[in-house]
C-alpha cells in the first residue's frame, strides 16, 4: 500500500534493480516455474506525459517505457513476462494498444500477450467488436471485480475473459468464503478462466487503507512473524491440482441446493473437480454488492462421461469454514472416493470446499511455527550506511507519495556518504490522489509519545523544504487527508509546525536559519498534548498544543516533488 519505484524515474534513467518485485517474481518462479507473470502500470512517471497527466498523448513514449520494463526483466533477471496490461482502472487508447503490439513485435516479444482494459467489461468489449485491428491485438479482456458476471459483448468477442483483479477482502473466514465462491463462480456464471487476487500477501502496515486484504499476512519484517490465513488454503483447492494451460470443462456448474462446481483437465487424462457451498453472509467480498441467495445441505451426484468414465477413484481434499465456532478445518485430505460406473455421490454441508482429483500430489506442509508477533521496536535507528543493499529502499519505511532510495553522496566527504534520498522530482501521472508532498511512514500506528530525530539536507534552492513528523494517521489512497504533527524547515530559512501533511493547519511558524545544501538535525518531541522541536540540538519551538490525532506513525518527507536527503533517522 503506497508507491512503487519505477525502472525509469527520468527520461535518461534506467534501473532494473529497484523495488521488491524482481525478487518476488524470481521467488515465485523458483516455487512454480509454470507460473505466469503479468505487468500492469498503475501510474507513469511524469516525463511520459510531457507535462500532461495523461499517458496517451505520446503513445510511442509510453510503449517504449513499458517494453523497456519487459526487456529489462529478461535481460537482468531472466524473467519472461507473459502478459502486459494497459493502465489500471483508467481509460484505454486504441491507438496506444495497437502501437504497444507493434513495439512488442519489433523487439521480438511476439509471445507477450495483451490484456485490456483492467477496468469494466465496457467499453472495451464494444470497441473490440467495432475495430477489427484492435480485435487482432488484444488477447484477453480483463475486468476488475466483475461480481462473477460478464456481458454479452464480451462473450461475442470470443476472447479469453479474465477477472484480472478481484478479492481485495479482509483475510478472515469471510474473506476465504468470498475467495472460494468467486474462484468457481467467475467461470460458472461469467466464463472467466482466470481470477487474480489483489493482493497476494498483506505486507504493509495494517492500519493503511487495505489492511490484511491479502491472501495471507506477513506485516512484521522486524519480528519475522507471519500467518498463513484461510484464503491460502482455499487457493490450494484449485492451484495444487491444476496449472496454467489446463482447460475448464463445459459443465452446468450450478448445484441444486446452491453452490457451484467446476471441472478442469490437462488434456492428458487428469481430472480435477472443485465444489463450493458458500452461504451468502459468509462469502461477501469487499465489492460489488452480493445479491441474496440461499444454500442448503444437499446430496450431489456427479456423472463422469467420455474418457473419464474409466476413472475408478478420486483423491479428496476438504475445507469447512467454521465462522462463529472458530473450528475451521482447512485443506484436509479425506479418504478417496470410489467411482462406480462413472458416478459418485457426496453429502455437502454449507460453507464447504471439496477438491476431487486424479492427481496424488496434494500436500499441506508441516512448516515450522513462525516467530511470535512483536510490536515495532520502540527504539529504532537507521544510519543507511550500507554499500550493497539487497533492495533499493530502506527496510520498514513505507513510501506513500514519492520514492525514498539509498543514495551514495559522492560530493559529501563527511559523515553523510550513505543517505536516504527522495528521488521523484515531478508529480507522476497519478492513479490515486497522491499528495502534493512526498512522505514515507515508519513505526507503530499505536504510538502516542515519541521523539523523532533525523539529519536532513534540502537540495532544492529557494522553495525547497523537508519535514519530520509523528502521530501520522493515514496513507495510501487517503494520503492527501493525512493528519499528524509535522515539523517543516524550508530553504528560505523559515520553519513551520502543522497538524496536516497539506500544511494548511499551521500551529507555529518562524525563522530557523536553515539553508539548502547543508546538513541540519531536526528533533520532534511529542508528549501528551504538547510538542516541541529542536534544530541542531537547540530548542527552536516548544509548548505547541497538539490534540488530534492521538496516535500514529513517524514519517519523513518533502514539501514538493524535489530531491532531498535524510540520514541518521532515530525514533523512540
Amino acid at each position: 500500500d503506497g508507491t512503487e519505484p519505477s525502472h525509469m524515474h527520468y527520461e535518461n534513467d534506467e534501473n532494473y534493480f529497484r523495488g521488491y518485485e524482481w525478487w518476488l517474481m524470481k521467488e515465485a518462479k523458483k516455487r512454480n516455474p509454470k507460473i505466469k507473470l503479468i505487468g500492469l502500470p498503475w501510474t507513469f512517471p511524469a516525463w511520459i506525459g510531457k507535462g500532461e497527466n495523461w499517458p496517451y498523448d505520446y503513445p510511442d513514449v509510453t510503449a517504449y517505457y513499458v517494453v523497456s520494463w519487459i526487456l529489462g526483466a529478461k535481460r537482468y533477471h531472466d524473467l519472461d513476462i507473459d502478459y502486459i496490461g494497459i493502465w489500471n482502472e483508467r481509460a484505454f487508447s486504441s491507438k496506444y494498444i495497437k502501437l504497444l503490439r507493434y513495439t512488442l513485435d519489433k523487439h521480438g516479444l511476439q509471445q507477450v500477450r495483451i490484456v485490456a482494459s483492467d477496468r469494466l467489461w465496457e467499453p472495451i468489449s464494444f470497441v473490440l467488436l467495432l475495430d477489427s485491428e484492435l480485435h487482432g491485438v488484444v488477447d484477453v479482456i480483463g475486468a476488475h471485480y466483475p461480481g462473477t458476471k460478464t456481458v454479452p459483448n464480451a462473450l461475442l468477442t470470443k476472447k479469453k475473459l479474465w477477472s484480472s483483479e478481484d478479492y481485495s477482502t479482509f483475510n478472515d473466514e469471510v474473506g476465504a468464503g468470498c475467495w472460494a465462491r468467486i474462484l468457481n463462480q467467475n467461470y460458472v456464471n461469467g466464463n472467466m478462466t482466470s481470477t487474480i487476487a489483489w493482493n497476494l500477501v498483506a505486507s504493509y502496515y495494517e492500519e493503511l487503507p487495505f489492511g490484511r486484504c491479502g491472501l495471507m499476512t506477513a506485516q512484521e519484517p522486524w519480528s519475522g512473524h507471519y500467518k498463513v490465513e484461510a484464503p491460502i488454503w482455499i487457493t490450494a483447492h484449485t492451484t495444487q491440482f491444476t496449472q496454467p494451460g489446463w482447460s475448464y470443462l463445459q459443465v452446468d456448474g450450478q448445484l441444486e441446493g446452491g453452490g457451484s462446481f467446476v471441472a478442469l483437465t490437462d488434456g492428458l487424462g487428469n481430472l480435477t473437480i472443485i465444489i463450493e457451498t458458500m452461504t451468502h453472509n459468509h462469502s461477501q467480498c469487499i465489492r460489488p454488492l452480493l445479491p441474496h441467495f440461499s444454500v442448503t445441505p444437499q446430496k450431489a451426484t456427479f456423472y463422469l462421461r467420455g474418457s473419464f468414465y474409466m476413472v475408478q477413484t478420486l483423491q479428496v481434499w476438504h475445507s469447512r469454514l467454521g465462522f462463529g465456532s472458530g473450528n475451521s478445518s482447512l485443506f484436509q485430505q479425506l479418504h478417496p472416493v470410489k467411482v462406480w460406473k462413472g458416478s459418485f455421490s457426496l453429502y455437502l454441508n454449507v460453507d464447504e470446499v471439496y477438491t476431487l482429483t486424479t492427481l496424488k500430489t496434494g500436500q499441506k506442509c508441516g512448516c515450522p511455527e513462525p516467530p511470535p508477533p512483536q510490536p515495532f521496536p520502540s527504539n529504532y535507528k537507521d544510519d543507511f550506511n550500507i554499500r550493497n543493499p539487497p533492495f533499493s529502499e530502506a527496510p520498514n519505511f513505507a513510501d506513500q507519495t514519492g520514492v525514498f532510495e539509498y543514495f551514495i553522496n559522492s560530493s559529501d566527504p563527511g559523515d553523510h556518504v550513505f543517505t536516504l534520498r527522495q528521488v521523484v522530482v515531478q508529480r507522476p501521472i497519478t492513479w490515486a490522489s497522491d499528495a502534493d508532498q512526498t512522505i514515507s511512514l515508519i513505526g507503530n500506528f499505536q504510538w502516542v509519545n515519541m521523539t523523532v530525530t533525523c539529519d536532513i539536507y534540502i537540495e532544492k534552492q529557494r522553495d525547497g523544504g523537508v519535514f519530520i513528523a509523528g502521530r501520522v494517521d493515514n496513507g495510501g489512497i487517503y494520503v492527501r487527508r493525512t493528519k499528524g504533527v509535522f515539523f517543516w524547515v524550508f530553504a528560505d530559512g523559515t520553519y513551520r509546525v502543522t497538524g496536516d501533511l497539506a500544511g494548511e493547519e499551521i500551529l507555529m511558524k518562524g525563522l530557523s536559519g536553515v539553508r539548502d545544501n547543508a546538513w541540519h538535525t531536526l528533533t520532534l518531541n511529542i508528549q501528551g498534548t504538547s510538542a516541541s522541536g529542536l534544530l541542531n540540538g537547540y530548542p527552536l519551538w516548544e509548548n505547541v498544543t497538539v490534540s488530534k490525532p492521538s496516535n500514529g506513525w513517524a514519517a519523513i518527507g518533502t514539501r514538493s516533488f524535489e530531491f532531498a536527503q535524510f540520514d541518521n533517522f532515530h525514533v523512540e
